[in-house]
């Protein structure tokens, strides 16, 4: 049974058959790691909060190369990611499913300020640039929306996602100009990691769920009250769309680009 790679954010819990937890010691940090299955599923399942059981760690906090090092030591042939996160695209309703195929990341910065790669040392072997038309894997995203028609979820299956380094929520200068650039939704987590797996060339894909409309899309700011209802939501919605696509997946191929290396 191959195994597949889950990294939950916000409020991502997966009420999946888990039977063991352990600690993987990486270069850069050791990773927490519930092992479990999903009913009917050929696959394995080796799940990564982000930010800890109680939200121990914000935005600036996770280390992605720690979490994504993890993964491929446990052996899995892909990764699914969730996210909560902030609607640009104003036609975009809230509470609602995403499955990105497309990322705006141009800084390309780890939380720290450094460049987010492995390729690190000079003459390092392996070396080499991820060339890519999007870092989203089609076979995970294609299992993603399947699972979202199996189970009634409405998922929109075209979308951008933009990574901003947090921990702070972005002005209305910033988020306007990404809603020119069209951009869907952001967030604060998913884009070193789409990098970083591809550099590791594990496919990789991005499920979000809109909680808020970032700063400016809407008149009024959206109610706390209304975020805090739509983040407890997420943990049905991405349960039942990365269980589902867990009960399809086969072996899924680097599908998303590739490493040009020296």
């Amino acid at each position: 049974m191959s195994r597949v790679g889950i990294i939950g954010g916000t409020n991502a819990d997966f009420d999946f058959e888990w039977y063991g937890d352990q600690r993987i010691g990486t270069p850069y940090g050791a990773v927490d790691i519930a092992e479990g299955r999903v009913s009917g599923a050929n696959v394995s399942a080796a799940f990564v909060r982000r930010h800890g059981r109680g939200h121990e760690r914000l935005s600036s906090m996770v280390e992605h190369r720690a979490n994504i090092t993890a993964l491929a030591e446990l052996g899995c042939a892909a990764i699914i990611a969730t996210t909560v996160c902030g609607i640009v695209d104003p036609d975009v309703s809230l509470a609602s499913a995403i499955v990105f195929d497309d990322l705006f990341f141009p800084d390309n910065r780890l939380p720290d300020g450094t460049a987010c790669t492995f390729f690190a040392e000079e003459g390092q072997p392996g070396r080499g640039h991820y060339i890519f038309g999007s870092p989203f894997s089609p076979s995970l995203r294609a299992a993603l929306i399947e699972a979202g028609m199996n189970e009634g979820i409405a998922v929109r299956g075209e979308a951008t996602y933009a990574h901003m380094l947090g921990p702070r929520f972005n002005s209305r200068a910033e988020v306007g100009w990404l809603r020119g650039l069209g951009v869907t939704a952001l967030s604060q987590t998913a884009g070193p990691e789409a990098v970083l797996a591809g550099e590791l060339e594990i496919p990789y894909a991005l499920v979000g769920f809109g909680v808020d409309y970032a700063n400016g899309v809407r008149d009024e700011p959206t109610p706390v009250e209304t975020l805090d209802a739509n983040i407890a939501a997420s943990e049905q919605v991405f349960g039942a769309l990365v269980g589902g696509a867990l009960r399809t997946l086969g072996e899924t191929p680097f599908d998303s680009g590739f490493v040009y290396r020296f």
